[in-house]
């Protein structure tokens, strides 16, 4: 069976009989959007607040809960691109092939977490702003999803999509490594514990891994990529360097964030404020250390406000359908979420604890039809034959995503108890 080939998108050019695209600057310029949308949708506030509070409690030893919640990410990301890539469809589209009713469910649940983690996004740019400029957070939370909705009314969304994801988060990462040689952590002891850590806590490793992997997140970079024209069994090598990449620029990212508390924290500086995050920021680097900060937090929670939007909306709607109105549905949602946000009234960290609860409890329902399609439906994969190895990893980090996920649900009913 040969593969989809989907509609040219800007900046493509594709051969005659559909074959494998050229890929132009524009189409690169895609696939570097996609990699980056993965990363930092997976870099949200949530995970910047989870970092922090960790290393306050574990030290050195939260590097080994880093590397395993990586290890994890590797597993499931290297798996969905795959699939996803292969296939040139979209994990609901996969589903409803695999098991009737089973795509309408998936999008159901991935819509309505995406719903809930945005609204902690817009918090979460709230609390950017406020760091950063003193703004109040909801006025900060109002103009940041206009910024954002102001993107996907763009007349060249897509490429206002990736180029802000891109923009953003270099100046993150470039800003996370000032703070991070500034703290000057003991790297040879954060080392040490990435393998032979002094403690091991259970519960830290699944919420972290719960946090970064989980609902909307799992899907983004992907759903981007098959956008961008990548699908078929001919881009196996690209989608497999493109997940990679994604992935670094991820590891990247958490790594320079833990360094830089980690540094405060060696240091001898005890961090004790509501704001543990900012706290530390500014332990490093003073008053400006606080602004950098709310930079971070504000580009990280923003680029999730997008990451959240673009993908909730893309399993509602149909790859075939009109782009300007996947658009005007992306704007409505976020402007929904910025309402709730504003007029909800609960704490935004109570938001976020409850977003990265919610969305621990999708991933392991859509990661086990992606990896049934692996296993048993060749004919969705256009005849490859997929990896065993790939698949066993896959399996075993689909167990684990079992466990997060009973963890969550209890994560739940203590938050609304």
């Amino acid at each position: 069976m040969s593969s989809v080939s989907p509609s040219p998108q800007p900046g493509e050019s594709v051969n005659e009989g559909g074959k494998t695209p050229q890929r132009t600057t524009g189409h690169r310029s895609a696939l570097l959007g996609a990699m980056f949308l993965m990363a930092t949708s997976a870099i949200g506030p949530g995970f910047i607040t989870q970092t922090t509070v960790f290393t306050v409690q574990l030290g050195a030893a939260f590097a080994f809960a880093i590397l395993i919640s990586i290890l994890v990410d590797i597993a499931v990301q290297l798996n969905v691109w795959r699939v996803i890539g292969i296939s040139g469809r979209r994990a609901q589209e996969l589903a409803g092939r695999v098991l009737p009713g089973a795509g309408a469910v998936l999008a159901a649940l991935v819509f309505l977490g995406g719903a809930v983690f945005n609204i902690g996004n817009i918090a979460g740019t709230g609390l950017g702003l406020n760091a950063m400029l003193g703004l109040d957070p909801k006025i900060g939370g109002g103009i940041s999803a206009a910024i954002a909705v102001l993107i996907f009314l763009s007349k060249r969304a897509g490429l206002a999509l990736d180029r802000i994801v891109v923009l953003l988060g270099a100046v993150m990462i470039l800003l996370m490594l000032y703070v991070a040689i500034v703290a000057a952590p003991p790297v040879g002891e954060a080392l040490k514990n990435t393998v032979l850590p002094e403690r091991i806590d259970v519960l830290v490793i699944t919420t972290l891994i719960g946090g970064t992997v989980g609902g909307y997140i799992t899907y983004s970079g992907a759903h981007r990529m098959i956008d961008s024209g990548v699908t078929g069994v001919e881009s196996v090598r690209e989608i497999t360097r493109s997940s990679v990449l994604g992935i670094l620029v991820t590891c990247v990212m958490r790594v320079l964030l833990f360094l830089a508390i980690f540094g405060v924290v060696a240091g001898g500086v005890s961090l004790t404020s509501d704001n543990m995050a900012a706290e530390a920021f500014g332990a490093a680097a003073g008053e400006i250390g606080v602004r950098i900060f709310g930079v971070v937090l504000w580009a990280a929670a923003l680029t999730s406000v997008i990451g959240a939007a673009f993908t909730s909306i893309s399993f509602v709607t149909s790859s075939q359908g009109k782009p300007r109105t996947r658009n005007l549905l992306t704007v409505a949602f976020i402007a929904v979420c910025a309402v709730v946000y504003l007029f909800l009234g609960q704490a935004p960290q109570t938001l976020l604890i409850f977003a990265g609860a919610f969305n621990a409890l999708i991933l392991p329902f859509g990661f086990a039809i992606l990896l049934w399609v692996a296993w048993r439906r060749r004919d969705l994969l256009h005849g490859y034959r997929y990896p065993v190895w790939l698949l066993v990893v896959g399996v075993l980090a689909w167990l684990l995503t079992v466990y997060l996920a009973w963890n969550s649900l209890a994560g739940l009913a203590k938050l609304w108890s």
